[in-house]
């Protein structure tokens, strides 16, 4: 059995996880395993992911009753070190990795890192918007990594190691690491960002942790198209902005 573990939560993304899970089945190396968590989808997600997983035996499909990106991805996440895992992956129902992406990270690990912070690009499939507008939205994204840096809540005389910003639909870490550090909060995405708290949490352990932006996700841009730019980087800030609706879908 392989020991690198990709781990994918989902809720409610029947309609927009079939290309998700055609780029995880076509990766350059397909030397992994899959983890599907539902968390405790109300559509068809359950459905979908049996379907694909049918006739795949390096698919698994858990589910996870308590809602909150969180809980889902600690608990895919536990379910594979439970089961042998040596490296973790994670990335999310709406998201695309480049082609080499598991490629990447088994060499990002084998360069030593034991936490791997991937790049972050906007898909271009899913909605009709402008390159300059996908362009100021990477613009964007690399003033936030540069604001996260300098923000009060990631600066700790007891971290071992500059903040990286780390989206959680694109990082790697080491089981060991994972388990170390406590792993993702089981929160919901309206009370805390999960990956931010893994990151720092990581922060107090190691120094072997990095930016690889030759690990590629490409994310969907849902919430801009819904909330516009300024109002989703502030979501992202802290929940500055805090819609009525969060489940963009």
């Amino acid at each position: 059995m392989t020991g690198l573990w990709v781990v994918v939560p989902a809720y409610n993304e029947a309609a927009g996880i079939g290309p998700t899970l055609r780029v995880l089945s076509t990766q350059d190396d397909q030397d992994f395993t899959l983890v599907l968590v539902d968390n405790n989808s109300t559509d068809d997600t359950a459905d979908v992911m049996h379907a694909f997983a049918a006739g795949r035996p390096w698919v698994r499909v858990i589910s996870e009753p308590v809602k909150g990106t969180g809980a889902a991805a600690d608990t895919g996440m536990r379910y594979a070190c439970a089961h042998g895992a040596t490296w973790l992956a994670r990335t999310d129902a709406d998201c695309l990795p480049a082609p080499d992406w598991t490629v990447r990270i088994r060499a990002a690990f084998v360069d030593g890192l034991e936490l791997i912070a991937g790049q972050l690009l906007p898909r271009t499939d899913d909605y009709p918007v402008p390159w300059w507008k996908r362009r100021l939205l990477g613009v964007a994204l690399s003033v936030a990594a540069a604001f996260g840096k300098i923000r009060p809540g990631n600066r700790d005389p007891r971290y071992l190691g500059p903040y990286v910003m780390t989206p959680g639909c694109n990082l790697a870490i080491t089981a060991e690491l994972y388990l170390r550090a406590g792993g993702f909060p089981r929160t919901a995405i309206e009370d805390l960002h999960e990956d931010r708290a893994l990151v720092n949490a990581v922060r107090l352990h190691t120094r072997r942790y990095g930016a690889r932006r030759d690990v590629r996700v490409y994310g969907s841009i849902r919430r801009v198209h819904a909330w516009g730019l300024l109002r989703t980087l502030a979501w992202y800030a802290d929940h500055r902005y805090r819609p009525d609706l969060v489940d963009i879908r």
